[in-house]
């Protein structure tokens, strides 16, 4: 696991509660635990501050349900709507259990009725900044798979979706009606530009780009 420390330094926990007194109680233990806090009393502050800020930090949310004007919920759904991966915690007095579902359905990190100990909220905001460290992760090595794959041609994209079909060289020269040569430098180009060595590897590499793809986008057309 990434050094706590390592990432305090690169990090910012958001607060929206409209409970002043929450608000400076969570900002005073996390500070004295090494965390930068940023406060809000409400849902619109906090999009106003994600704007300015453009989330260059890695970062978590600790909200109430019941915020003024647009509620935690709405918050939540506004986040996903945006397009704003970040860990959020429910940390609220309200223990409605259909409000816990919608939230832990919608991907909440976790859903927390007040009052909190101290240790569980802090290890709840080192879970939720070791998860969000995570996410950036698998974000910048999806974009660099990416990035890869762009370079490929309409003709090495082809040969690449019958060679993850399972067809041989030879079958693919005859139904792209080109030699088996050809098929062969394609192949090298494929690998050469995907970065891979074996055919192994450039079937793991095809998985994980797959994998990056939005539910309704089948190919490998960048």
């Amino acid at each position: 696991m990434l050094a706590t420390e390592t990432l305090k330094n690169k990090s910012v926990v958001y607060v929206i509660d409209n409970d002043q007194t929450i608000r400076e109680s969570f900002s005073l233990l996390l500070g004295e635990n090494g965390y930068a806090v940023s406060c809000h009393e409400n849902a619109e502050s906090f999009l106003s501050s994600l704007d300015a800020t453009k989330q260059l930090s890695i970062s978590c949310a600790l909200l109430d349900v019941n915020l003024s004007n647009l509620s935690g919920i709405d918050l939540q759904r506004t986040l996903i709507n945006k397009g704003i991966n970040l860990p959020l915690a429910f940390v609220t007095g309200s223990s409605e259990v259909a409000t816990a579902v919608a939230a832990l359905k919608q991907g909440a990190f976790d859903y927390i009725q007040k009052p909190i100990q101290k240790d569980v909220l802090c290890n709840l905001v080192a879970e939720m900044l070791f998860k969000a460290h995570l996410d950036r992760q698998k974000f910048a090595e999806a974009n660099a798979i990416k990035a890869l794959f762009k370079t490929l041609t309409s003709r090495e994209i082809q040969i690449l979706e019958l060679v993850v079909a399972g067809r041989s060289n030879k079958q693919i020269g005859l139904e792209l009606n080109i030699s088996i040569k050809t098929v062969e430098q394609h192949r090298s180009n494929i690998m050469e530009k995907l970065q891979v060595k074996r055919p192994s590897g450039l079937l793991h590499l095809v998985f994980k780009y797959q994998k990056s793809l939005p539910h309704n986008q089948t190919n490998y057309t960048p």
